[in-house]
């Protein structure tokens, strides 16, 4: 449980973080384009949005929102966590254990991404 600093309320939405569970290592554009229902166990956690508010920045949110959704990975068998992030978070999500795969071939926005990948094997 993550206890509030002097500047939160009670309840309040801090931040969150979300994302499908994908068949394969890399989000790519086409995965955008068909929803499905997450399988019971294996395939990739994805993230899609991690996002924590200005206030609550610098607290450990989004490595409590990550450490979570490592959890859950190994709870459904899942082979790990990817997401794609803009060149200057690269090194923010290096921090948490993830690896960079290179530049991706999503094009979404007209924004340069790069795969990042958490295998299940590295979260211990």
């Amino acid at each position: 449980m993550y206890r509030l600093g002097s500047k939160q309320k009670e309840g309040e939405i801090l931040g969150y973080i979300n994302g499908p569970i994908i068949n394969q290592p890399y989000i790519t554009d086409a995965l955008f384009e068909k929803i499905k229902e997450n399988p019971k166990s294996g395939g990739y956690q994805s993230i899609l949005g991690l996002a924590v508010s200005k206030q609550a920045r610098n607290q450990g949110i989004a490595k409590i929102l990550i450490e979570k959704m490592g959890e859950l990975v190994e709870e459904n068998r899942r082979e790990g966590i990817t997401l794609t992030c803009k060149r200057e978070l690269v090194t923010f999500y290096e921090k948490f254990g993830f690896v960079n795969h290179g530049m991706s071939e999503s094009k979404h926005g007209g924004v340069r991404w790069y795969n990042m990948v958490k295998l299940r094997e590295g979260m211990n």
